[in-house]
């Protein structure tokens, strides 16, 4: 959907100015500058709901976006106007893309945060999101632009192709193959395993307290 950047300015100076200041180059305490940011930055935010906030110091959380798509698209295009990188084009059905390079590369650079089937989790200083509701393009846009406390990955750490990898390792986490186990909820082997070692305990004491019984005179 292509965007009109005059009209994106006209949202802007209605709904960002407060913050991010008339002319974009934001304001000292409150909210950075906006140039250079990208397209891609813009789309990441709007699009998942975490901008614009209500108070400026919050942790930026996933809601329903506050603009239709036409004018996240405007405001896209204006704030792609003062520079910075394009919104990224994602096909996670390539041909030269590897599911299990996808696992590897998540495991390796976010699961420590996300958790290895990308459900989120908690972390010092922040709330890490799910990533059930991201789409292709917002997990390579997370990725570039580093949204709060999250650190941005440069090209030379992880390359598109790579990060497409994990997007569509991400999508495949959604709804994960679980044959001859037990998902619980898709929550990671770990805490699997701990909850399958706990019920292995409770059932062993009640087979000990069943032969206890019958061995009573």
């Amino acid at each position: 959907m292509t965007g009109n950047p005059q009209r994106g300015r006209e949202l802007y100076l209605t709904g960002c100015q407060s913050c991010h200041g008339f002319a974009a180059r934001g304001i000292p305490g409150t909210a950075p500058s906006l140039h250079g940011v990208g397209a891609a930055s813009a789309d990441f935010y709007l699009s998942t709901g975490r901008m614009p906030l209500d108070d400026p110091h919050a942790q930026p959380d996933r809601t329903e976006p506050a603009y239709d798509r036409q004018s996240i698209a405007d405001l896209v295009a204006y704030i792609g106007s003062l520079g910075g990188p394009a919104v990224p084009q994602v096909d996670v059905v390539g041909g030269r893309l590897n599911l299990a390079e996808g696992q590897r590369l998540f495991t390796e650079n976010c699961a420590a945060c996300h958790q290895i089937v990308g459900r989120g989790g908690v972390m010092a200083g922040a709330f890490v999101p799910t990533l059930l509701e991201a789409t292709p393009r917002q997990v390579v846009e997370a990725a570039r632009v580093g949204p709060y406390v999250m650190p941005r990955f440069s090209e030379a750490q992880l390359s598109d192709r790579e990060l497409a990898s994990i997007a569509r390792y991400v999508q495949y986490a959604k709804h994960p193959e679980n044959p001859g186990g037990w998902a619980l909820f898709d929550v990671g082997p770990v805490p699997e395993g701990m909850v399958a070692w706990l019920i292995g305990l409770l059932a062993l004491v009640l087979v000990i307290r069943m032969l206890g019984r019958n061995d009573a005179p």
